[in-house]
């Protein structure tokens, strides 16, 4: 199966939700090549970045289950190559 490279941008404005993201974020770990966490006090949010390579499917199938949870938001970018 094809595989694509993303980056999903999650921007978490609950941290009470953060373990129900973790949990979710685990079922997708064979997917993702990077991850980074900035947490960013100033305005009480954290900013995390998944880089990925999975077809496409997957990614949109996380950025899906992580968007439905309240309080955080997800977005992907894609590579063009």
């Amino acid at each position: 199966m094809d595989t694509r490279i993303a980056v999903l941008s999650i921007i978490v404005e609950d941290s009470e939700k953060t373990a129900q993201l973790n949990e979710i974020i685990h079922g997708y770990a064979d997917y993702i090549v990077g991850r980074m966490g900035i947490p960013y006090r100033k305005k009480n949010i954290n900013i995390i970045s998944l880089v990925m390579d999975a077809p496409q499917n997957r990614i949109s199938e996380l950025s899906g289950k992580i968007g439905r949870i309240g309080g955080i938001t997800a977005k992907v970018a894609y590579a063009k190559v």
